[in-house]
């Protein structure tokens, strides 16, 4: 069981394909929506945020998600459009990006640089 929020979205299939809803399911507003593509391989993100809150599908392909939050770390692997990572904003996050993965992202903001962190926790060491 995560640590980290993952919303299984309804999602409905017959033989002409599948259909999934996302609908009064996320606990903001959306006010910023974007995706990620042609990153095949990549690595993207490494921040958190000082109030943004964001919903993260991968709407094809894998993206391997490694989030922290300052206490729990663990990667999470979103690879089903039914799968949606809340991403809240102390949650230090990196993405990688199988070949041909889309990611969808809602942002309960609009982009501001300025409540961009880019400074990651530390890691605890245990002697």
């Amino acid at each position: 069981m995560s640590h980290f929020i993952m919303l299984n979205l309804p999602t409905f299939t017959d033989p002409r394909g599948s259909l999934t809803v996302l609908e009064k399911a996320l606990p903001f507003d959306v006010i910023r929506t974007y995706w990620i593509y042609g990153a095949d391989g990549q690595t993207r993100g490494g921040h958190r945020h000082t109030y943004t809150r964001q919903a993260l599908v991968a709407l094809s392909g894998k993206v391997s998600m490694y989030m922290n939050d300052g206490v729990t770390e663990e990667t999470i692997e979103l690879n089903r459009p039914s799968q949606c990572l809340l991403v809240e904003p102390e949650d230090w996050h990196t993405m990688t990006f199988s070949e041909s993965a889309v990611l969808l992202v809602m942002s309960s903001h609009p982009y501001n640089l300025n409540e961009y962190i880019d400074t990651p926790y530390e890691r605890a060491s245990y002697d």
